[in-house]
């Protein structure tokens, strides 16, 4: 029998049982409902279910191309390492076991949502403050992250660039336009503007330049002119309200004909906002300029990208560097993924790898 002075809690009269999502169907369709995948810990099952598949669970992230990563940065017991975009915490979770005993990592994201969860997963894995340093900063201040922990460089630097699954499962972040949601799509929700503020104010010909940079947008200069004219009548505030918008311009021009067609527009128009309300193009620029000198001699760096406007950025920098002398070498080749990743987890795709050494 329990001992009747024990001070274990009983359940409250006032508090009424919480039943578990329902969702209509065999299947959960919604992301709060996958409650499941969302447990990964509880529901280990499950989950892999899900993995078998070739998708990923709700709320997680497959981190990609772990041993060509690992191998281009050559890891190393007592070096120093910096992941640039700690994400759901895939890659810095490989890194940390090679970098130990007597090395360090830190983990840098922009996230508040998300980060503080990867910490803690890491930190119920083992890795203690003596070896995984998480910091909240975008990867464009590595080198002011550096100077405040007193580091002069370090031996490897990851940057896995642009969005993960975790935002873009979550419909809350707005960055699908799956589900009806408010069109936000910033890494950082706590920094404006949100894409429905930026979408208010900015012109015509701006919008156009920033449908082509980032999208490469074909119809770039119609949507930006109809969206600019329509958003005075009702401005966009939510994401099937923009996406449905753009089907209907695309409709009324002849322009598109398959919904599949007409999904691949609206993701380019969300993916050109999404990298204009991040500034994503301008903190790579200015994390590749400052690159080099956040590198000890001999370090080794790898970037993953997932857009040709990032590709392009990373190849160039790097090239230029090892004409210049800053590095050593660089890959001429881009690597992929392999096929049976790329069946395993579709989102690897598009990723491109490019390493360099420096100097």
């Amino acid at each position: 029998m329990p001992n009747s002075d024990s001070t274990s809690p009983e359940p409250s009269a006032s508090t009424p049982h919480k039943r578990r999502p329902r969702y209509a169907g065999k299947n959960p369709r919604r992301f709060e409902e996958k409650y499941k995948e969302l447990n990964p810990e509880r529901y280990a099952a499950d989950v892999a279910k899900v993995l078998a598949s070739g998708k990923t669970p709700a709320g997680t992230h497959r981190p990609i191309m772990v041993a060509e990563i690992l191998e281009v940065l050559a890891l190393a017991p007592g070096e120093i390492a910096v992941d640039c975009t700690l994400g759901f915490g895939g890659h810095a979770r490989e890194s940390l076991a090679r970098l130990t005993p007597g090395g360090r990592l830190i983990g840098l994201d922009v996230d508040p949502i998300e980060q503080p969860k990867t910490i803690a997963r890491l930190r119920a894995a083992g890795f203690g403050e003596d070896v995984f340093t998480p910091v909240r900063s975008n990867f464009a201040g590595l080198s002011k992250v550096l100077a405040e922990l007193g580091l002069a460089g370090a031996d490897a630097i990851l940057a896995d660039l642009g969005v993960s699954s975790m935002q873009i499962d979550d419909p809350a972040r707005g960055f699908t336009f799956k589900t009806d949601c408010p069109l936000d799509l910033r890494l950082n929700p706590t920094r404006p503007p949100s894409a429905s503020e930026w979408l208010a104010k900015i012109s015509t010909e701006k919008l156009a330049t920033a449908l082509t940079e980032n999208a490469d947008e074909p119809q770039a200069e119609l949507l930006a002119r109809e969206l600019t004219a329509r958003r005075s009548k009702t401005p966009f505030t939510r994401t099937l309200q923009l996406a449905e918008t753009i089907r209907t311009i695309l409709n009324l021009h002849k322009f598109r004909h398959e919904p599949e067609a007409d999904d691949d527009c609206v993701r380019r128009v969300f993916q050109a906002l999404r990298i204009a309300v991040n500034d994503e193009f301008g903190a790579l620029d200015m994390f590749l300029r400052l690159l080099p000198a956040c590198l000890k001699s001999g370090g080794r760096v790898a970037i993953l990208t997932f857009h040709s406007g990032e590709d392009r950025r990373v190849k160039h920098a790097f090239r230029d560097g090892v004409r210049t002398g800053l590095y050593s070498a660089t890959n001429e080749e881009i690597i992929r993924a392999s096929p049976e990743e790329r069946r395993d987890n579709p989102r690897s795709s598009s990723a491109k790898l490019r390493w360099a050494v420096r100097t």
